[in-house]
């Protein structure tokens, strides 16, 4: 049922649209008697102010774009969940789109948010996107926009977590508890966020004067398939490892179901630390010593950066948040 318009209220009492708008936003110039008719056609008619026509007026829609690589994926999920609720609480609606981890499909969401002339941007970008100029060209032209979680360093406000530190505490545990061959099991080397974490899993090796063999680092496309295959080919290896940082949960899942298709235990044969979510660490058998980070405080800060933005601060904001090892039973 097409509900009623401002103009069609104004069409049944004979009077001008702008008086209509003006009784219904409860402002001054109105008549009682003309207000309560307004009213009580409004609601009959089940009248909703149009925010699209608003936006004209004021120049907002007062809606914000959310892009993520797996709205599905619990991490994305948690931190999505936080931005919206502190968006709503701003007076915000937002729209959460989905690139499915593809640049292209990122560019068309990007697109589609633009066109639907959202306020900001908060996007998580893709493992295949290398070409960030789509983003630069919107934030010249003043478009507010925050990259969260994957944040490559193209001089566009940012909330991450310390991924070098938190890899280098994570790779120095799995040698304090005696492992001497550690595989670093990360995505595609263009991601920032892996070579910062593979930094941290260098640095461990280097000062506790392990040598760094090449063999034991697979840095491929982040899918469960390929972390598989690849920790199926690290199994194999003349020398395999007593070890294994996996910087993704979905690579960590991965290489937990090969280690133990091999007959390997864990963490007696092979030792597992992950990136991911403490429910799904929770969920595995045996439960996954991963690295736990504060889902909730990235999606409020991330949401903030863009209110700090939409409200007129052009300053380029870096943030990190501090990630935590959280012990389970993958270690000794």
């Amino acid at each position: 049922m097409k509900r009623i318009s401002q103009r069609d209220i104004a069409r049944q009492l004979g009077i001008n649209v702008s008086t209509v708008s003006r009784a219904l936003r409860g402002l001054d110039g109105v008549s009682a008697e003309m207000k309560a008719k307004i009213e009580q056609l409004a609601e009959d008619g089940g009248y909703r102010p149009n925010p699209f026509a608003a936006s004209l007026r004021y120049d907002t829609t007062r809606m914000i774009g959310i892009v993520v690589p797996d709205v599905a994926f619990n991490q994305y999920a948690q931190i999505v969940k936080r931005i919206e609720a502190e968006a709503r609480q701003a007076g915000f609606l937002c729209i959460i789109t989905d690139s499915d981890d593809n640049a292209e499909n990122e560019a068309n969401c990007i697109e589609q948010l633009v066109n639907m002339h959202v306020d900001g941007i908060i996007i998580c970008p893709s493992q295949e996107t290398t070409d960030f100029s789509q983003l630069l060209r919107l934030r010249q032209a003043k478009m507010p926009i925050v990259l969260f979680d994957r944040a490559p360093d193209i001089g566009l406000s940012s909330i991450i977590i310390n991924d070098t530190a938190s890899a280098f505490q994570a790779t120095t545990t799995l040698i304090e508890s005696g492992a001497r061959r550690i595989a670093f099991l990360g995505g595609p080397n263009q991601m920032k966020q892996n070579t910062d974490r593979k930094h941290g899993y260098l640095k461990a090796l280097r000062e506790n004067r392990i040598p760094i063999s090449t063999e034991l680092v697979k840095c491929h496309h982040i899918s469960f398939n390929s972390g598989l295959n690849d920790t199926i080919e690290l199994l194999s290896l003349p020398s395999p490892p007593d070890a294994i940082l996996a910087t993704h949960g979905l690579l960590a899942i991965a290489a937990l179901q090969a280690v133990t298709s091999r007959g390997l235990r864990v963490p007696d044969d092979i030792a597992i630390i992950a990136y991911m979510s403490d429910w799904v660490s929770e969920m595995s058998h045996p439960r996954l010593t991963f690295v736990k980070q504060n889902l909730r405080e990235i999606g409020t800060k991330a949401f903030r950066l863009l209110l700090d933005q939409m409200n007129g601060d052009d300053s380029t904001q870096h943030v990190v948040v501090k990630a935590r090892l959280e012990l389970r039973d993958s270690t000794k």
